[in-house]
Parts: structure tokens; sequence; C-alpha cells
């Protein structure tokens, strides 16, 4: 009896150290590894970030997001992309010359250069580019419960302009890098400058 109360009274803060730990990670905290080339150079391929599953999301988060059944490319359930939102529900988004129109106003892009901005970005308005996907066909707003994502580096991402809207449901959270990281405030406080555009 005595060999069991020793070993119960390891094994029970164990597990409840697991429990806790297990649901810190899936409610309220994560961490993921950037893949791919889309968002620099704000983030890098291989670079670690927090995930901040009940943050609310702005214009201009950065957010992570399962991209199977949004993307017709992520044919696999475990594809998630980062991106950065630039349409909330109810908005019009444009773009003319690299600069971005959100109801009419241009954004503030400090997070990307101007030839970033330039290249790649193309010019549209969302009916134009929704005629091309799959979903959301002829849309001129960004539908409730869903999100207009573009990449940071707009000549390399497949993002919203190609494929369409991001469910709410399909996000996991808002990206947060790390403060000692490299261009750590262009990922976590870029909605803030220039609010609410």
């Amino acid at each position: 009896m005595k060999f069991i109360k020793g070993v119960l009274s390891w094994i029970v803060p164990i597990a409840l150290g697991l429990v806790i730990g297990l649901a810190v990670k899936q409610f309220v905290i994560s961490a993921s590894f950037i893949h791919g080339d889309s968002m620099k150079p704000n983030l890098q391929s291989g670079q670690m970030v927090t995930v901040l599953r009940p943050a609310t999301i702005h214009r201009n988060s950065v957010i992570i997001f399962n991209a199977h059944g949004e993307d017709p490319q992520a044919t696999k359930p475990t594809d998630y992309y980062v991106k950065r939102v630039i349409g909330l529900p109810g908005d019009t988004v444009s773009s003319n010359n690299g600069q971005i129109y959100v109801n009419n106003h241009q954004i503030n892009q400090n997070y990307i250069s101007n030839n970033q901005r330039t290249t790649g970005t193309g010019n549209w308005d969302l009916q134009s580019l929704s005629q091309h996907w799959t979903q959301d066909k002829g849309a001129v707003k960004v539908p409730q419960g869903k999100y207009f994502v573009l990449g940071d580096h707009r000549s390399v991402s497949n993002d919203s302009r190609y494929w369409g809207f991001v469910d709410k449901s399909k996000i996991e959270g808002v990206a947060k890098a790390f403060p000692f990281q490299k261009d750590a405030n262009q990922i976590n406080a870029a909605y803030k400058v220039g609010a609410p555009y």
C-alpha cells in the first residue's frame, strides 16, 4: 500500500501537468514553424512563432489557418498557411499599383517596401478576383465569418487573390513573433499602425 501511494504521489502530478499543458496548447497558446517564403521579409522559413488562439483578429494581423478546403491546392488536412489579414467581414478590398484599399481607404503597408508592394500585387478588386474562385463567385465584400488574406511576399504568395476567403472556423490563431526576432514588430504590432486603415 505504501508503494502504491508512493507511485501515485508522482504519477498524479505528472498526469495533471500533462492535462493542463494539453489544454493550454489546444485552447490558449501553441508554437508553430513557418514553412515557405510567402511572408518574407518579415517571417522566414523555419522561424518559430507563437499562436494565440483566443486573440482578436484585426486588419494586418498575421494568422495561421488550415488551408485544406480553402485553397484547392491544399490537399492534405495538415496544410497550414500563414498570411496577413487585409479584409475583415463586410470590407471591400482592391489593389491599384501595389496600393491596397479597404473600404476605399488606402491602408498602411509599412511592413513591406514599395518594391514589394508593386511587384506581384496586381490591379484588382474582389469582384474581378472572385470570378476565378470556386466559392463566393461575384463577391464584392468580404462575407460575414470570413477574411481576405495576403502574403507579405506578394510575388510568390498563394493567397486570397487566387482561391478566395478564409473561413473563421479554419483559423488556428494570431501569430506572434518572439520579441528578440528580426522584424518582430512587423508581425506583432502592424495592426496598430494607421488604425483603422
